[in-house]
């Protein structure tokens, strides 16, 4: 069992930043890949970015890349999303998730495992 906890989130206004943590505790080691979702009111959730532990890569979506960074703090077993320039339709609940093992696809909340309960952005025009 992997226990996430996501903090950072708050109000900002557009073209703010904020850092978002994702802590984890447990069986916090052989994992595959911990993604960074995020699900606004009345739409489905949507991947954001995803950092593989083995390697370090990382895999952004479309929507983000250039703004936000993803990283991973080995020794606090935590990972990052700096979020830079925030625009307003980034307001959302952000999650993190542990996805245990290599499912094939990073974008795909079904393949997580374990995941937080979530941290509100809202950015304000």
């Amino acid at each position: 069992q992997v226990q996430l906890v996501e903090s950072g989130g708050g109000l900002v206004q557009a073209g703010g930043s904020l850092r978002l943590s994702c802590a984890a505790s447990g069986r916090t080691f052989n994992n595959y890949a911990t993604g960074w979702f995020r699900q606004a009111p009345g739409k489905e959730r949507e991947f954001v970015a995803a950092y593989k532990w083995s390697g370090g890569s990382t895999y952004y979506a479309d929507s983000v890349k250039g703004r936000f960074t993803i990283s991973r703090d080995n020794a606090k077993n935590t990972v990052y999303l700096q979020i830079n320039s925030l625009k307003p339709e980034d307001t959302a609940v952000y999650y993190c998730a542990v996805e245990s093992w290599n499912r094939g696809q990073l974008t795909t909340p079904r393949h997580y495992d374990y995941w937080g309960q979530g941290t509100q952005v809202t950015v304000s025009s």
